[in-house]
């Protein structure tokens, strides 16, 4: 099937003022990986907020991306040269069924930037318009999920944690339908690439092993150039996909993060968060924990993150066992051989994180242990996650620390049973007591995206036009080690559960 070329929408090409660095080797694949359009233009672009440290490090110009003319780019009104706008196809498994065809259904991807550090950047428009991909979606998006996606994966990149990025989002002036009319919005992600464990599995399903090797081959010049030279290059880049992926989802999983659509579409070949759906930050500590209202079942609850990421990192070895050995029985002893070493890179990422965050960042027998029991003691009595690990910054500096942590348990007496086992064990690792809290200050934030935050600050944004919230908090997500009181704020008790939606 073809799905090359279906036709250039009549979008403006006057983007010639402002100049992006555009070298678009995705589009320089072959036909079948993508469609070419441009966006759909909207009725009133008007700018909500522009990145200017990620446009100055993308080597763009943010005082021209804030004129008029620069809202029309980013909206997708004019197109600026060297741009090649495409949609890319990819396949994917949506709570673990597979669907052969999805590939940008709302998303155009302009082309890819190389920065001044030579690094190469995907410049995309979420929310650009309908695509051949858009199985009768609007290809549009509410300015609630841009703003949401904006403000975690901003949180998330100061955080230290990979992730896509927002160069900017912008009102369209025209409404989407969902359950009711909201106001539309265009969000400009920014990722090392698009390229999805789905993008492997849409050449595999039809059989497409030319597609394939053309793929791998890109993806290892874009994202694992040293996988180049090894005796066996794509088995190379598997093993750097599942350490990248094992080492991210530990990442998730030390600051509560719930990502809630872990489809093989929405996990990246190159180690990135992306697709800041139904995702959202856990409060209080419980493994089970779900958000996403189409997640019924629980298959992407916090608790089961990793078990799912190697799931999904086994359907890439799956659909890339052509490339793997001259065999299948070859090809299949390799794909397990590398899939067998997720669980210890997970393991060793997010146990040593665990250590770092009580204070004991060594290999002592018996640490791993001791927060275990911790996690335990918090989920049994609803202790909030965030403030339980930064409030234990104080404690290891002084017992006088103790009554904040105390206070987050429902039975104190639980939390002050491992206590102290815990002071017991820190006396004898010894050290200046003041370095160790600086340490674990360094790794537990006193900061973020709190839910209900969140949504005061969309609500504000779609209901009022009021964008003062969320430039507060967005200011605030961008110190997150610092001791904020006015943001240290866990939900309202008896608060309704919280709930998320994809925004499609």
């Amino acid at each position: 099937m073809s799905i090359s070329d279906p036709g250039t929408l009549e979008a403006a090409r006057k983007g010639e003022a402002i100049r992006f660095p555009f070298d678009n080797s995705y589009a320089r694949l072959p036909d079948r990986f993508r469609a070419r359009l441009d966006p759909t233009p909207v009725a009133s672009p008007r700018l909500l907020k522009l990145n200017t440290a990620l446009a100055e490090r993308l080597g763009l110009d943010p005082a021209a991306l804030a004129t008029p003319e620069g809202a029309e780019i980013l909206a997708g009104n004019r197109v600026p040269e060297g741009a090649e706008p495409i949609a890319t196809a990819y396949a994917g498994h949506q709570f673990g069924n597979l669907v052969p065809q999805l590939g940008d259904g709302r998303a155009i991807l302009l082309g890819e930037v190389v920065a001044p550090d030579g690094k190469r950047f995907d410049i995309q428009l979420k929310g650009s318009g309908r695509t051949p991909f858009s199985r009768g979606g609007d290809g549009r998006a509410a300015m609630g999920p841009v703003l949401r996606e904006y403000l975690v994966s901003e949180a998330m990149a100061v955080l230290g944690v990979p992730t896509t990025r927002a160069l900017a989002a912008v009102a369209t002036g025209q409404p989407v339908m969902r359950e009711t009319p909201l106001p539309g919005a265009v969000l400009t992600r920014v990722a090392s690439s698009h390229i999805r464990v789905g993008t492997f599995v849409f050449f595999a399903v039809r059989g497409d092993v030319e597609g394939l090797r053309v793929l791998a081959d890109h993806a290892i010049a874009r994202h694992y150039p040293e996988a180049a030279g090894a005796e066996n290059p794509y088995r190379a880049m598997l093993e750097g996909v599942v350490a990248r992926q094992a080492a991210l989802v530990a990442q998730w999983m030390l600051i509560g993060f719930i990502h809630g659509v872990m489809n093989t579409d929405n996990t990246s070949i190159s180690g990135e968060t992306i697709d800041y759906g139904p995702c959202a930050f856990m409060d209080a500590y419980d493994p089970a924990t779900v958000f996403s209202s189409i997640d019924q079942l629980g298959r992407y609850a916090y608790g089961n993150q990793p078990r799912i990421m190697q799931w999904n990192l086994a359907r890439l070895a799956e659909a890339v066992l052509p490339l793997l050995g001259e065999s299948e029985e070859a090809a299949l002893a390799v794909a397990t051989e590398v899939l067998n070493g997720f669980a210890p890179a997970f393991e060793a990422a997010y146990l040593g994180g665990l250590r770092a965050k009580i204070g004991l960042p060594g290999d002592h027998m018996g640490d791993v242990a001791l927060a275990g029991e911790l996690l335990k003691a918090m989920s049994a009595n609803g202790a909030d996650f965030t403030l339980t690990f930064r409030r234990l910054c104080r404690a290891a500096e002084t017992p006088e620390g103790d009554a904040a942590v105390r206070a987050l348990f429902s039975d104190p007496a639980a939390y002050d049973a491992w206590a102290a086992t815990w002071r017991a064990r820190l006396s004898e690792e010894g050290g200046d007591p003041a370095a160790r809290a600086a340490a674990m200050r360094a790794v537990n934030p006193a900061v973020i995206p709190r839910n209900h935050m969140v949504e005061e600050a969309l609500a504000a944004a779609m209901q009022q036009d009021d964008l003062g919230p969320f430039e507060r908090l967005l200011e605030s997500l961008s110190r997150p080690f610092e001791d904020q009181p006015e943001a240290d704020v866990p939900p309202p008790a008896g608060e309704v559960p919280y709930m998320t939606f994809c925004g499609t």
